[in-house]
């Protein structure tokens, strides 16, 4: 059994993981990084954000093939699914993505070791192989646990990964189902139940609130809601699912209003269960070491990540703060730079959001309810996209940009998005707001013309005072 001496050992190849491990190799670090995939990348390269992504792309493609490419004047014949080849699409995308995450590993001199981890003692992480046995032992100056995150079971209903699926076998179907329900109407289920629809599937979502897409500002959620009935998905929301259960037909899914009541029944050939996520912790060894969790069964660390055990750090999923990608990343960067002698630092509350449907939705910072809640005067400015000459010619004219500020020093609070480039327009928010601009400087921003930006430029407008465009 080999052991062997590492500045930092990192537990998980996810974006947090990865993406700490590389920079604590620029900054001079011996690091280790291991991950139990065979590939790295995480949830969200190989099972979760980039997957689902390529999905999302391939089936908006082939329904603007199939329905919008005759307002361009563009005359197809029929047009014909090949699943098989969609997939594989998406599987190449996946492997050019973690491959380029271990070319990255190797430029950075990291040395990646595939086994499960587990924390033995401070200073110590044990490997351990697919027997259960400990392959390897790493001696390290400091731990970052970065193990992400899983599916949050729903109880009483067992997955399979075929008929009764999670997010990830959601993204392995082998056909369309005729009939689907989504169990969750958040951002996973929205976007997995936005890909099977486009493919033909008749489409469920089944949600507990009263609302899809909790967390996003009112405003957004009315018009999501209103474009995706639109394009063929069902809701039922302020209903809770008690079973499903296999039958002779299909699927019987049972559920009744949140509050109790009578029950009702759908059959579908899928049931994708999408009611959120957990911190992955099991089998860490936490308890052993003495690491201390929240509440809400997260790690429990400080300003610089540090858990209750010195030398163990905490970033991503397994912590407080959203559960997303880059903020995990951002993480990673600023515990490691806090190791090597650095400021590092993440404002949570600046981590923009975004859904990758169609219309997107993004957003950064305080929706209107938030300020309402905590008696704060703001300012509104919304512009649509109707009025904007680029999604006219781009033929994307749902949605609206919606920016708050605070109404004595005009300071940005918040700033939603519902459209088509939504995802990408929200950079320029985050920007704005970290470096504290208020709606009057993006407003003299010189915005480029034509271009979709300009929308955010006139909602800033808006904000201030008037806009011109409208």
């Amino acid at each position: 059994m080999a052991s062997e001496a590492f500045d930092l050992v990192v537990i998980g190849a996810g974006p947090g993981g990865y993406v700490a491990a590389i920079r604590a190799a620029q900054l001079g670090m011996k690091v280790a990084c291991v991950e139990k995939r065979p590939t790295p990348g995480g949830t969200c390269l190989n099972v979760g954000c980039i997957p689902s992504k390529a999905l999302l792309q391939s089936s908006h493609v082939f329904e603007e093939t199939a329905h919008d490419l005759k307002a361009h004047g563009i005359l197809v014949g029929d047009v014909k699914l090949d699943l098989a080849q969609m997939m594989k699409r998406k599987d190449d995308v996946v492997g050019a993505t973690t491959k380029g995450v271990a070319f990255l590993f190797k430029k950075n001199k990291v040395t990646a070791i595939t086994g499960t981890a587990r924390i033995d003692a401070p200073g110590k992480v044990a490997v351990l192989g697919d027997d259960g046995a400990v392959a390897q032992t790493l001696e390290a100056r400091n731990i970052l646990i970065a193990s992400g995150s899983e599916v949050a079971p729903l109880p009483g209903i067992a997955i399979d990964e075929k008929t009764i699926v999670s997010s990830t076998g959601a993204l392995e179907l082998q056909a369309v189902p005729q009939r689907m329900v989504v169990i969750g109407a958040g951002i996973i289920g929205l976007e997995l139940g936005s890909v099977w629809r486009r493919l033909g599937s008749e489409v469920t979502m089944v949600e507990f609130l009263d609302r899809i897409a909790p967390g996003v500002d009112n405003d957004v959620t009315r018009q999501l809601q209103r474009a995706l009935e639109k394009q063929g998905l069902k809701f039922k929301l302020g209903r809770k699912v008690t079973s499903a259960v296999p039958g002779k037909d299909g699927i019987v899914v049972s559920h009744e209003p949140a509050q109790g009541g009578a029950a009702e029944q759908l059959t579908v050939d899928v049931v994708l269960v999408c009611i959120g996520r957990r911190p992955y912790v099991e089998g860490l060894g936490l308890d052993k070491v003495g690491v201390k969790l929240t509440d809400r069964g997260r790690i429990a660390v400080d300003a610089h990540f540090q858990t209750s055990v010195p030398g163990i750090y905490a970033i991503g999923d397994v912590i407080d703060g959203p559960m997303l990608a880059h903020k995990a990343s951002e993480d990673g960067v600023a515990c490691v730079e806090t190791l090597a002698g650095q400021k590092g630092h993440v404002d949570w509350d600046k981590v923009p959001s975004v859904v990758y449907t169609q219309p997107e939705v993004a957003w950064v910072g305080k929706t209107e309810e938030q300020l309402k809640a905590a008696g704060i005067a703001y300012k509104v400015g919304k512009y649509p996209f109707t009025a904007d000459p680029r999604s006219r010619a781009n033929n994307r004219t749902d949605g609206f940009v919606k920016v708050l500020s605070d109404k004595a020093t005009d300071t940005v609070l918040g700033v939603h998005i519902i459209g088509a480039e939504a995802g990408t327009m929200i950079a320029e928010a985050v920007l704005a707001m970290e470096y504290s601009a208020s709606a009057e400087d993006i407003g003299r921003v010189c915005h480029a013309h034509p271009t979709v930006s300009e929308a955010l430029k006139e909602a800033a407008l808006a904000a201030w005072d008037k806009p011109i465009h409208l």
